[in-house]
């Protein structure tokens, strides 16, 4: 069976290993069950389901890796479903946490998350306080894992940005980099889809009364939810980064192509000046009375020469060269 780990706690301490089987298990009221799966079978679940009497609609739920964050109540148990993020590379991939809470047992079944609970499960059994509160504690103390879990994804996506901001303003962005730039704006807005039904379950925990939540444990879900809050508000403001980045490189090669473009309008009125004249004095007329003259060549390179310095000195002032 896919079982990271099965143990019982009584007091707030774990009291041993608890073997599954499809025996139903009773616990005295200051004792509770944490069960951790990863990636378990239908057979595997259905042991578990029979053990504790979990509904078989949520079951069908925890199998699956495409569901969106719910809260469910059935009976007296409660069913919560949590998506879990993680990068890879630009890529933000999603996995998916499912957590049946009864009165006395938690059992969290992972699809595709890439961080276990073994350094959450440590740190609680460190707190006997906490842990002896009951199941809907480790309830938050796992929602609090995996939303701290998207800070250090907005954080990266944000640097990135920031250093494709920088090169911007000093070079032209390549064909890959604005490809890029969408990618990671498609990435950001994929993961706001995640965190509004997230925000929408942690408030749920806080401000409803639900079966196997505590009134004590909801401030607890309270600050789940400020973090949940703030990782959206950072998101967004990340959204609209990447958008201004984009739009002043669009500003910038505008910017650039216009002096290109300015330059090449003062060179060809410099080099318009000798083309005419040349022109006029390169017609094959034979009455010309220019070419007769002894110094006319030189009084023509002169006219050349002061036209284009005056033309050169205009453009030069007004920015232009």
């Amino acid at each position: 069976m896919a079982v990271v780990a099965s143990f019982t706690y009584r007091d707030g301490k774990r009291a041993g290993e608890l073997p599954l089987s499809a025996t139903p298990i009773s616990f005295s009221d200051n004792e509770f069950a944490w069960i951790g799966l990863s990636a378990p079978t239908a057979e595997e679940m259905a042991t578990v389901q029979k053990a504790f009497g979990l509904h078989q609609l949520a079951v069908e739920d925890a199998l699956s890796s495409q569901q969106l964050a719910k809260v469910d109540i059935y009976g007296e148990q409660l069913f919560v479903i949590a998506k879990t993020a993680h990068l890879e590379g630009d890529k933000i991939a999603y996995g998916q946490t499912s957590l049946f809470v009864g009165r006395n047992h938690i059992i969290s079944v992972r699809q595709g998350s890439a961080r276990a609970h073994t350094e959450l499960r440590s740190q609680l059994e460190a707190s006997p306080q906490l842990l002896q509160k009951g199941p809907d504690y480790v309830l938050h103390a796992i929602l609090d894992f995996i939303v701290d879990g998207y800070l250090p994804i907005v954080q990266t996506i944000e640097d990135k940005v920031l250093a494709m901001e920088k090169h911007m303003l000093v070079a032209f962005l390549e064909r890959e980099e604005i490809r890029r730039i969408f990618r990671l704006r498609r990435q950001v807005i994929l993961f706001q889809r995640i965190l509004g039904p997230m925000s929408e379950v942690v408030g749920k925990l806080t401000n409803l009364d639900l079966p196997c939540i505590d009134d004590h444990a909801k401030p607890y879900f309270r600050d789940v939810l400020d973090h949940v809050r703030r990782t959206e508000a950072m998101v967004s403001g990340l959204r609209e980064v990447i958008t201004s980045v984009f739009e002043a490189s669009n500003l910038l090669e505008q910017q650039r192509q216009g002096t290109i473009t300015r330059q090449l309008a003062a060179w060809a009125a410099i080099l318009a000046v000798p083309t005419a004249i040349a022109g006029i004095y390169g017609m094959n007329f034979q009455n010309m009375p220019e070419l007769e003259t002894r110094y006319g060549y030189f009084a023509v390179l002169a006219v050349i020469a002061a036209l284009c310095s005056v033309l050169y000195v205009r453009f030069k002032r007004a920015g232009w060269i």
